[in-house]
């Protein structure tokens, strides 16, 4: 059944408005990573121009080093983050993958009306929080659990992917608490759909393709758990 709604959100990838997505989420996870990396060089520039000597090399500034120590460390950190932060923004336009899968699969719905811009941004933003919190905490067992970090990464991103997804798009046809219970009562299901699509997470661009699929699939497996069936091609 999971496999079902991924293949159905796959074939519509090449879908003018996921593409749309893709390069928008994508523009802005781009933009966000240069302007951190021309901040932290501003923020070295402004550091007292002393000197620090350091053996075989000489004299170096102490600004100097206090910047470059800052985008390695910027740099190792776009890799933890890159994920998180196209999932927040695919999550700024959630609402337009939800439209273009309903009106293709699910045309015998009505129309909503769409999340205001703002309550779309916050929700987004909370969702990168959980994210990078929830890591955070898990990156000691990933340091510790040794062959079996890849598991528990997949377990807890497909948890949090689950949970957020399904969560957004549920509310958009229901009322929040309605929606908390459906996602309780199929919990496993959802669980093991976001641990599905977090599997490729550590692919380079794939894990930026991730997350539209990932909500085109959870609006498929919300419409199967509601019983609405999607009309045919």
């Amino acid at each position: 059944m999971i496999v079902g709604d991924f293949f159905r959100a796959l074939s519509q990838l090449a879908d003018s408005r996921f593409s749309f997505v893709l390069v928008k989420s994508l523009a802005l996870t781009v933009v966000l990573l240069v302007a951190s990396y021309f901040g932290v060089g501003w923020l070295g520039s402004l550091l007292p121009a002393w000197d620090v000597s350091v053996p075989l090399l000489g004299d170096i500034s102490l600004s100097m080093v206090a910047t470059g120590f800052a985008v390695v460390t910027l740099m190792l950190a776009s890799a933890f983050l890159m994920f998180p932060i196209a999932s927040m923004f695919v999550g700024f336009f959630l609402d337009d993958i939800v439209e273009a899968v309903e009106e293709q699969h699910y045309p015998q719905l009505h129309e909503i009306t769409p999340q205001p811009m703002l309550e779309a941004v916050l929700d987004a933003l909370r969702f990168l929080g959980i994210m990078i919190v929830a890591n955070l905490i898990a990156l000691v067992f990933y340091v510790f659990s040794g062959p079996l970090a890849p598991l528990i990464f997949w377990l807890v991103n497909g948890y949090l992917l689950g949970r957020e997804y399904f969560q957004m798009i549920a509310v958009r046809r229901m009322p929040s608490a309605e929606a908390e219970t459906l996602r309780k009562r199929h919990f496993g299901q959802i669980w093991m759909a976001g641990t599905l699509m977090a599997v490729p997470l550590s692919i380079p661009i794939l894990n930026l393709v991730i997350p539209i699929l990932g909500v085109a699939t959870f609006t498929h497996l919300y419409h199967r758990l509601t019983g609405t069936r999607p009309q045919p091609a």
